[in-house]
């Protein structure tokens, strides 16, 4: 079987056949927004349909192409990892790259730890660096790695997490899912999880001093709406975890690996957690890999014995091609400066954004770090485009959104994403590789997709008419 000749023989029948064999909702939605186009090829931040036009891509794949799409050295990584026709997944055996990449993985999970806490203040904080890593197949299973080991750890039963939060989709991670959305429909999930509202140290000091919570687990900005925490929060949430022996947890599946500037979230606010879950990026957008980092303390409460050293393990997890990815996906970020990339171009976008707020009024927020961003819309003030926002949010609450999203598609050719249910929130979540002029080109079209919306009636508002009329007969 000849795979190329397979894809293209095939090409055009994509949405029939998912539709028939895969998720006929998903191709029924994508028909409905118009992103229903037929990708045939991507090269760093740009995806090409069959007639060959060009799209900038500042959805990623929700984080994974942090380095862009088809990077060569991490095309060139995996073919020499194939062709060395390794002993991969003999399971009873300590795979050398495995041990390679989580070395290198904790260098940089614990980058900041030295700047942060000093050796002198560690008695002090009660902090550890991160020294251990198991991997994983993906952030859900990794954010699932991390409820096991802090319950074992601690001997504690409660997790607290965030409102608004998303950590997966498997039971366990659905249970620290802050969405209705997700979790209606499939019964009663993992007991004793929490929810606290961001940034009320009140309520999180409640529920830990209790001394019956395993772990604080939070997304460092969280993914559905970017929410940034304020300054302080952070700090001051790890220290009430310490006060009453709760484990800290950062979810960096989204956050990390460059994607707000530095390596990980949790830097910009100067912590250490007890552990950290990693996935994404790490794949370089080629094999699924994650991993939880933590510390040896946890490691020798739940792998306690040489009879539990698979107390907790998995098939794929550290198999050759993933180990592969992983390695250089790292040295790719590092070699071609894209954290600083991420951290510099994102202060551009930020900055031509909140010019472009002042200018359009049902902008209301523009928020975020690095190549992690949001941007909210509010009920305006005038009368008439009042009477537009109304009528669209009658229809459905997360309309509005789409109005934005799907002409900077079919008009300027810009994939992004309304960032969850009944929202009017946009997300711009780019690869890392980004320069000036896709900022450039982005900012245009904002700006000329709002003003559109700003023009009531006009066409914008005639793309909202559609939309609501095919989400009505849905």
């Amino acid at each position: 079987m000849n795979i190329r000749e397979l894809f293209h023989t095939h090409l055009g029948e994509q949405h029939d056949l998912f539709a028939e064999h895969v998720n006929s909702q998903l191709v029924r939605v994508l028909k409905t927004i118009g992103f229903d186009k037929n990708y045939t090829r991507a090269q760093g931040q740009y995806l090409y349909d069959k007639d060959g036009h060009e799209y900038l891509d500042f959805l990623s794949g929700y984080g994974v192409f942090n380095m862009g799409r088809n990077h060569p050295r991490i095309k060139a990584a995996l073919h020499e990892a194939l062709d060395m026709d390794t002993a991969n997944m003999v399971q009873m055996d300590a795979p050398l790259l495995a041990g390679i990449l989580a070395k290198r993985l904790l260098e940089k999970v614990n980058v900041s730890f030295d700047k942060n806490f000093p050796s002198t203040n560690l008695r002090t904080y009660a902090l550890k660096r991160l020294d251990t890593v198991f991997f994983t197949n993906s952030g859900t299973e990794a954010n699932e790695g991390a409820i096991k080991f802090a319950r074992c750890a601690t001997g504690r039963p409660r997790i607290v997490f965030l409102e608004h939060a998303f950590h997966g989709l498997t039971t366990g991670s659905l249970a620290l899912n802050d969405n209705d959305e997700f979790r209606n429909g499939f019964g009663e999930l993992l007991p004793g999880c929490i929810a606290v509202p961001a940034g009320d140290l009140k309520a999180l000091e409640y529920e830990l001093s209790k001394k019956d919570v395993a772990a604080f687990i939070f997304e460092t900005i969280q993914g559905k709406g970017v929410f940034v925490p304020p300054e302080e929060y952070f700090r001051t949430a790890q220290d009430i975890c310490r006060k009453y022996g709760t484990l800290l947890v950062a979810d960096e599946v989204q956050s990390g690996l460059g994607r707000t500037g530095k390596w990980f979230a949790f830097e910009h606010f100067g912590i250490s957690p007890d552990i950290v879950t990693v996935a994404k990026a790490l794949s370089g957008g080629f094999v699924p890999v994650g991993a939880i980092c933590y510390h040896k303390d946890i490691y020798n409460k739940v792998f306690s014995k040489m009879d539990r050293c698979v107390v907790h393990s998995n098939t794929f997890g550290r198999n050759t091609l993933a180990m592969a990815a992983g390695i250089t996906t790292l040295k790719v970020l590092e070699d071609e400066g894209l954290v600083e990339n991420a951290g510099k171009m994102g202060e551009e976008l930020l900055k031509g954004l909140k010019v472009l707020k002042d200018r359009h009024e049902m902008v209301s927020d523009v928020r975020g770090k690095g190549m992690m961003i949001a941007i909210e819309f509010n009920r305006p003030r005038s009368t008439k485009l009042k009477i537009g926002w109304d009528l669209i949010h009658k229809v459905n609450k997360g309309l509005f959104g789409q109005m934005v999203v799907v002409p900077l598609l079919s008009k300027h050719r810009i994939l992004t994403q309304v960032t969850g249910h009944n929202c009017d929130i946009v997300k711009l979540l780019p690869p890392l590789c980004i320069t000036e002029k896709d900022i450039n080109h982005f900012l245009t079209a904002f700006d000329d997709v709002m003003n559109d919306c700003h023009r009531f009636p006009g066409g914008a508002w005639e793309v909202g008419k559609e939309l609501a009329k095919r989400a009505l007969s849905a």
